[in-house]
């Protein structure tokens, strides 16, 4: 039954990330401008027979099917194209800055996850107190764009108290983590405040609920109905919240990189829209489509096998 669950799902990812794909080179191949002039800069009128040229050399003048057949078998070799203003494979430009967004995001997935679910927990067991101050921060976190909470981080830790570096990306993993702190702080706030809501809505479910109350009636010791019945049947909505924040970092992360003039993949996306540079666009696009529709799909997964009132035949 679980194989065929994943096999249904693994279907349905792959139909969603071909017709991803359709929409990402369809919307910039039909985008208006000429990428041409990128390469011929300067102030003057780049000459017809140029244009012409440069357009042969990069097949910007191929049918739409045929273009998005070159460039889709050529992601799946491996092949994303050259970038016009970088004067680069994409691949490689990519690869450059690929690890500085992975640490960046999964330093920002540890924290909503690991301070997200702490919150939540907290505010739903430990009295009106907690609840009102988690509630309070929350709100108030969820309400701050990435942008402002960005400014504010930067002007606070980095200006008046000089903790931290506000532009860089380090190195080592002391200097990322030096580096990344206050990127990832700024890129986990609204997430993590959500992840921590969605906690304390789940926890405080299931303590009323009438297998805990159960539970206790027989003597069970109150952690142990805390650990094996409260927290295990609330993880399953926690996951799939958590998991629904993580890939919504990828996007995020775009933000995140031009305020702190990080060398990542989101900044190279900004760059390269901002320059028409739509061989980049486009496999930065792509990767992140995939990226949110594979977390996707492992969250369901795991979220089905946390919750076993989830029927592993149908209704997802």
């Amino acid at each position: 039954m679980i194989a065929r669950f994943v096999a249904r799902r693994a279907a349905a990812l792959a139909v969603t990330l071909l017709v991803a794909s359709v929409a990402v080179y369809g919307a910039l191949f039909l985008s208006p401008g000429d990428p041409a002039t990128l390469l011929v800069g300067g102030g003057k009128e780049p000459s017809p027979g140029l244009l012409k040229e440069i357009h042969r050399q990069y097949h910007l003048d191929d049918p739409f099917l045929e273009s998005y057949w070159r460039w889709l078998s050529g992601i799946v070799r491996g092949d994303a194209g050259e970038s016009l203003s970088y004067q680069d494979s994409v691949t490689h430009l990519l690869a450059d800055r690929a690890g500085n967004t992975l640490f960046l995001i999964g330093y920002a997935a540890l924290l909503i996850v690991v301070l997200g679910v702490t919150a939540g927990t907290v505010a739903a067991l430990r009295g009106r107190l907690a609840d009102t101050t988690v509630t309070v921060v929350a709100t108030t976190l969820m309400a701050v764009p990435v942008f402002v909470m960005a400014t504010l981080l930067i002007w606070l830790f980095a200006v008046r108290l000089a903790w931290l570096p506000a532009y860089g990306s380090g190195s080592g993993f002391t200097g990322r983590l030096e580096h990344l702190t206050l990127p990832a702080v700024a890129l986990a706030a609204s997430w993590l405040a959500y992840v921590a809501q969605v906690t304390r809505s789940a926890v405080r479910a299931e303590l009323v609920s009438e297998h805990v109350q159960t539970a206790r009636s027989r003597g069970i010791g109150e952690r142990l109905v805390i650990r094996k019945h409260i927290l295990r049947n609330a993880s399953a909505p926690i996951a799939s919240v958590a998991g629904v924040a993580v890939a919504g970092l990828i996007a995020g992360s775009a933000i995140v990189e031009q305020a702190f003039g990080l060398n990542g993949v989101g900044a190279l996306l900004v760059q390269s829209a901002a320059q028409q540079d739509l061989a980049v666009v486009q496999a930065v696009a792509l990767l992140t489509v995939v990226a949110f529709a594979v977390i996707n799909t492992v969250v369901d997964v795991v979220t089905a096998a946390l919750d076993h009132r989830v029927p592993w035949g149908g209704g997802r």
